[in-house]
């Protein structure tokens, strides 16, 4: 197996935009960095304008404004706590005031605080439930009272409202000295699911995208080094490491009319993790 350093980088294939979201309007949780920074620039250069929602960086999140406006899109930045429900009511309420409502809402404020599981404590427990499902449920809430109240607009989407959340992996591979991270993915899988079953006779779709491993720095010491990377090459069949922009792409094809008869469903974007390579041999 070649190492890190020696693997050509990964040139991601040229996808010319196709205004796949003109004239939709997004929200986009925990978007100044990886994989949800990613998503909200890609979904602007789709067409849609995007509300950038930010609890640490102002001066990030102002950034991200200033070059998708530089770039011809439009774009606010929100400040929210998403776990807490006064001020996710608070982050819809001038997200909507400014656009004048919400097609698509990109769940992917999230955060992992990790030990083992005899020494983890009720704080990091509770922390990593609260961001990572909690506020999923309090956004997701939030956008189906609005995608409930304007209903279907056939001129802007076949739908009323998309919700894409970004889960993972591990909502169905469990991850020992995570479980509090692994025990939100799984909730969040049975919640999409079960508000797509609900919803879906007023036309709004529910999905999950479930990322493997994702050259992000939340995660940068399974790939910075060369050791690591040939090591978390032995849990992806494909052989490189997933860019932020191979999550994007998926993301806005599922908020999409391209997408249009799915819902209640688990993507994962991932080389193969979940394929359990350790049986590729015969186990």
């Amino acid at each position: 197996m070649a190492t890190n350093e020696q693997l050509p980088d990964v040139v991601m294939p040229h996808c010319p935009h196709r205004n796949l979201l003109r004239g939709q309007k997004a929200l986009v949780t925990g978007a100044t960095s990886g994989i949800g920074k990613n998503i909200a620039i890609y979904l602007a250069q789709e067409g849609a304008d995007v509300a950038i929602n930010y609890i640490g960086s102002e001066d990030a999140a102002n950034e991200m404004v200033a070059a998708i406006k530089a770039s011809g899109g439009h774009a606010i930045a929100v400040q929210a706590d998403v776990s807490r429900e006064d001020q996710v009511q608070a982050m819809f309420q001038q997200t909507i005031e400014t656009f004048g409502t919400i097609d698509i809402l990109v769940n992917n404020a999230g955060l992992q605080q990790d030990a083992p599981f005899d020494q983890m404590t009720l704080a990091q427990w509770q922390k990593v439930i609260d961001v990572n499902l909690t506020g999923q449920f309090l956004c997701a809430r939030e956008a189906i009272r609005e995608f409930k109240r304007r209903g279907v607009v056939p001129a802007v989407s076949n739908a009323a409202g998309k919700i894409i959340s970004i889960s993972s992996v591990h909502e169905v591979i469990p991850w020992a000295g995570h479980v509090n991270y692994a025990a939100s993915k799984g909730g969040v899988m049975l919640m999409n699911k079960s508000i797509a079953q609900e919803v879906a006779p007023y036309r709004i779709r529910v999905n999950s995208v479930c990322p493997g491993a994702i050259r992000t720095p939340i995660n940068r010491l399974a790939w910075k080094t060369a050791e690591a990377y040939d090591k978390l090459m032995e849990l992806i069949p494909y052989k490189r490491i997933g860019e932020p922009e191979d999550i994007a792409r998926v993301v806005a094809w599922l908020a999409s009319d391209d997408a249009d008869y799915i819902t209640g469903v688990s993507l994962f974007v991932d080389g193969g993790m979940t394929l359990y390579p350790g049986f590729a041999e015969g186990g």
